[in-house]
């Protein structure tokens, strides 16, 4: 696959803005690997692969299990994710996939119990950021396996 272009060069606002997502989002109440695990799933909904090398190797480099990652397209099916996680998970794909059924009122009432109002804010901010960045990186076709995650 060849790199259709660069947005940091052709429009250097751009990243810039999203970067400012990302500082926020780097500062909000979610927990870093909650953060990682939604912006995973959601870049495997939308089969976006620089981000889905991304996130895997961010999530490793946080520490986080192999099992728990090569099963995240199956969460429903494998019992080693918590109730939280579950809630976030499905908050991800009801808003990243909008078109199919808005985002029903039973996973707002799913996720509710565990999340905050100001965490439901954030969560949605991050799945909405990954959305963003997923069809960024799609439209100009960013190679993936050049990501190396910042040394924690």
């Amino acid at each position: 696959m060849t790199q259709r272009f660069a947005y940091a060069q052709a429009a250097p606002g751009i990243h810039q803005a999203m970067y400012a997502l990302e500082d926020y989002l780097h500062q909000c109440s979610l927990e870093p690997r909650l953060i990682h695990l939604v912006k995973l799933r959601a870049s495997q909904v939308n089969e976006c692969a620089y981000c889905i090398d991304m996130h895997w190797k961010d999530l490793r480099a946080l520490g986080e299990e192999e099992q728990r990652l090569y099963s995240l397209d199956a969460w429903r099916e494998c019992p080693w994710y918590t109730d939280r996680e579950r809630a976030a998970l499905a908050w991800t794909e009801a808003v990243t996939l909008l078109a199919a059924d808005q985002v029903p009122d039973a996973v707002f009432e799913a996720v509710k119990p565990h999340f905050t109002d100001t965490e439901l804010a954030d969560l949605t901010c991050v799945v909405a950021t990954i959305n963003a960045w997923n069809r960024l990186s799609i439209a100009a076709r960013v190679p993936p396996g050049t990501y190396r995650p910042k040394p924690r």
